[in-house]
């Protein structure tokens, strides 16, 4: 049953990326990436519950809050003195890019699955999943230009890292998995300067522009 869970979750959190890489409107992937934080802290409570291990209840509260509530409405706060809707265009079309994601997920999964990991207690397919997961934000990030969209590749990145960690070491001691969301908190308020720094200084918040600074 845990195994089951685990990787209809791991499937949920990876169709997510997908949808933010798909999506034309920055509010629709701050929408996206709550839902799929939602997801991974439901998964937290089933492996406290399955696993017997308590902490993880703190833990899925914890992420609910910062990951659910508090990034997206931080990054909507942004988007409000921004008053941009639209993604800016991707290095590629919508089309290539979903491609070019399939493919490198597909790596990913299978990638995994080469290595020959087997374990009684944990959900190969799931680590496969959320293997494709950093690989799908990554894409996410480097094709597409605009700030929003490159710091929401970067929170959901860390999402899969969080699905990975969940599935493999759910038994790590609790202060290590708040200190990855301590990183989160960081990374959110370090792309809350950059986007209103650069939308002030170029009243967009389009990357494009800083592809001149390329040497």
């Amino acid at each position: 049953m845990f195994d089951g869970t685990a990787n209809t979750v791991a499937v949920l959190v990876l169709l997510l990326e997908f949808g933010m890489l798909r999506s034309a409107l920055l509010r629709a992937q701050v929408r996206l990436y709550a839902a799929q934080s939602f997801t991974l802290s439901v998964l937290a409570a089933v492996v406290a519950a399955g696993r017997g291990i308590p902490e993880l209840y703190a833990l899925a509260g914890l992420s609910f809050l910062l990951k659910v509530i508090v990034v997206p409405a931080v990054v909507y706060m942004l988007l409000r003195d921004a008053s941009e809707e639209i993604a800016g265009s991707g290095a590629l079309g919508v089309a290539s890019e979903v491609l070019v994601s399939i493919a490198v997920a597909g790596f990913g999964f299978f990638a995994v699955g080469v290595l020959g990991v087997q374990s009684r207690v944990l959900p190969v397919a799931a680590l496969s999943l959320s293997v494709a997961v950093v690989l799908v934000a990554f894409v996410l990030m480097i094709l597409r230009r605009d700030v929003v969209s490159q710091a929401i590749g970067f929170f959901s990145l860390e999402n899969g890292v969080s699905l990975a960690s969940l599935v493999v070491a759910a038994g790590m001691p609790l202060i290590l998995e708040v200190a990855f969301l301590f990183d989160l908190l960081v990374a959110v308020v370090v792309f809350g300067v950059l986007m209103r720094t650069h939308h002030r200084r170029s009243r967009s918040l389009s990357t494009e522009s800083l592809d001149r600074l390329r040497g």
